[in-house]
């Protein structure tokens, strides 16, 4: 097991590791007599810390700079100990150790207190998806032993971890200089205290579950050629992989069976890999194949998609801000990504959030945040807290690393299905009356005219005036409402974020084969997310036109015309648009709306002048 050991700066974490390691018999022979002639060379007293402090800035400043790793046995279990550095400035590296772990000792002074690197510290294991946390109490002894004060730190942190849903394994009172409560309990020093030493706190915790029983990961590192043979290589990160397997390459969707395992060196291949091993493997045919793609089973692929939810940390020297491009690094792929929102910045030390709103757009150094961030094209990634090992990313900018975050689709969807053709041995059949011919008869060009915006916006009340208006003036004309769809086409669809997808989907392809036709065809569709929108735009070609109806949340509640609003906010509706979904306003559309600002007769004026100039021909 992997335990990081964290904690703000000189509460005591190099000594608390040097002590363990020593009472549990887990020093090299002559390490004990090393320290004791460093401690007297320097002309101060022995000091525990300098079993992890290796590097000379370390020993002379007292602080640990660098996470150093060092393995270490009990009764029970191997460990592998993380020290990471507690001081501000090396954060980095403090994340970088703890990213490798399983489980965490926070440790706190006693005399001090809880500390802002104390909070800090205890919401970046939280960031990192670590649920088993001991808190140890050190340096007892400077506060005479003092039961009282201990209640103290354990209540103020117990407050803290609760903000942020997290509560903590166990509290431990310790001295470690002096060895108490360490491996051997302190009876003498701290009779009052009845719970597990530091030790049994560790061999209490719980493995993570083999990665061997999760779905099938492997990120292709790189493709070699030998002699007839196109071998892809990468290592496993979850999952196991045998030949005659039927996989799947993501986010291209392809799908081969691996034909052989291969391997370096004498002996027989392997028909078998699981997790941690690298592979090279070679399909029953040949598909393109490069760095980055995702191989998994069939059945269990990764998530598709080119938004996505994160926490971040920011390390950045200069702020992170809205609109930034950044290259991200997620397992094997580096792709460009650009910061679509930041929805909230947290402080990790008070817990205060501040949702953006139209405040300043931006993530100052060492601060946490939730963001959206958009990649030009689909990527193939999870949940954190499905595969953390492909649900964790970090941004570069200028070679240098500046953000790291987990992956959450809360909101967005799957866009898999959206993507994927299963249709095979099909042809186009083409029509013999031309679009000019049925423009030409009808008056006006065929379009879709694709009405987007938050609920209560007014999209379907401006529709169905339109219609009627335009069919009166010898429009060939159809309203395509969201509701109405509901009862037919896609009764069998929910809205869920992947049924809302799919749903747009299947309306975006009959808007086009009515617009085909030479319809003028309206849609009133919330439409909350852009990729969707583009597939419609691209469904329809150059007849596509978006106009946002625009109108602010706080006057589409006020309206709430089938109080649906109210339901959202009593938690009777789930994933509802605004509230706890998104809605993804359009990046460049072709009209906007707004009204929240003008009357329905204004709005409806505002989009018919948009059509005659648009869609109108002389017969």
């Amino acid at each position: 097991m992997r335990i990081v050991i964290v904690g703000h700066v000189d509460h005591g974490k190099s000594t608390l590791v040097g002590r363990l390691l020593n009472d549990s018999g887990s020093l090299p022979e002559g390490r004990v007599d090393a320290i004791r002639a460093m401690s007297e060379r320097r002309g101060m007293p022995f000091e525990w810390s300098f079993v992890m402090d290796a590097l000379k800035a370390e020993r002379d400043q007292g602080i640990t700079i660098d996470s150093a790793q060092i393995w270490f046995k009990s009764a029970r279990r191997d460990y592998v100990i993380i020290d990471a550095p507690g001081h501000k400035e090396f954060l980095k590296n403090m994340i970088t150790g703890a990213a490798a772990a399983e489980a965490a000792v926070l440790v706190i002074d006693a005399a001090e207190g809880v500390r802002e690197q104390s909070r800090r510290h205890g919401y970046l294991l939280h960031l990192l998806g670590l649920r088993q946390i001991a808190v140890v109490v050190n340096k007892m002894d400077l506060v005479g032993y003092d039961q009282a004060r201990y209640d103290a730190v354990v209540a103020e942190y117990t407050d803290y971890l609760a903000g942020i849903g997290v509560t903590a394994t166990h509290f431990v009172p310790v001295a470690a200089r002096e060895g108490g409560n360490i491996v051997e309990r302190a009876a003498g020093t701290m009779p009052w205290y009845s719970g597990p030493t530091v030790l049994e706190a560790l061999d209490g915790f719980v493995p993570a579950p083999a990665l061997d029983d999760r779905p099938l990961r492997l990120p292709v590192q790189d493709v070699y050629k030998f002699d007839e043979r196109r071998i892809i290589v990468g290592r496993i990160e979850s999952g196991q992989l045998a030949v005659g397997d039927t996989i799947m390459v993501s986010p291209a969707n392809k799908t081969v069976r691996v034909q052989t395992i291969e391997h370096w060196g004498k002996g027989v291949p392997p028909v078998v890999a699981g997790t941690g091993r690298s592979v090279g493997i070679t399909f029953d045919e040949q598909i393109f194949i490069e760095r980055g793609d995702v191989i998994s089973h069939v059945e269990m692929p990764p998530v598709e998609t080119d938004v996505f939810r994160a926490r971040l940390f920011w390390l950045g020297h200069t702020p992170l801000t809205v609109g930034a491009g950044y290259l991200m690094k997620l397992a094997t792929r580096q792709v460009r990504v650009t910061v679509d929102r930041i929805e909230k910045v947290i402080d990790a030390g008070s817990l205060a959030g501040a949702d953006q709103g139209d405040g300043p757009q931006l993530v100052e150094r060492n601060a946490v945040a939730e963001v959206v961030l958009r990649s030009r094209g689909l990527l193939a990634l999870d949940e954190f807290r499905d595969l953390p090992n492909t649900g964790r990313f970090v941004l570069i900018e200028d070679y240098d690393t500046v953000g790291g975050g987990i992956i959450s689709m809360d909101g967005y969807p799957d866009q898999r299905s959206a993507v994927t053709r299963k249709s095979t041995n099909i042809t186009a059949v083409e029509h013999r009356v031309t679009a000019e011919a049925r423009a030409r008869r009808n008056g006006h060009t065929g379009g879709v005219l694709w009405l987007t915006g938050l609920s209560g916006a007014g999209k379907s009340t401006l529709a169905i005036e339109l219609e009627q208006r335009l069919f009166a003036k010898g429009y060939q004309v159809f309203v395509l409402d969201g509701d109405n769809v509901r009862h037919g086409l896609n009764a069998n669809l929910g809205f869920s974020p992947e049924d809302r997808t799919e749903n747009i989907r299947r309306v975006g392809e009959v808007a086009a084969l009515f617009a085909e036709a030479g319809f003028l065809v309206l849609t009133a569709f919330i439409s909350p997310y852009r990729a969707d929108r583009e597939r419609a735009r691209a469904a329809a070609g150059a007849g596509f036109h978006e106009v946002h109806v625009r109108a602010d949340l706080d006057v589409c509640e006020g309206r709430d015309p089938k109080g649906l609003y109210a339901k959202a906010r009593r938690g009777e509706i789930r994933d509802f648009t605004g509230i706890d979904a998104p809605y993804e306003p359009p990046a460049a559309p072709e009209l906007v709306v707004d009204t929240g600002r003008l009357s329905i007769e204004e709005a409806v004026q505002s989009v018919m002048d948009y059509i005659e100039r648009r869609f109108a021909i002389a017969r």
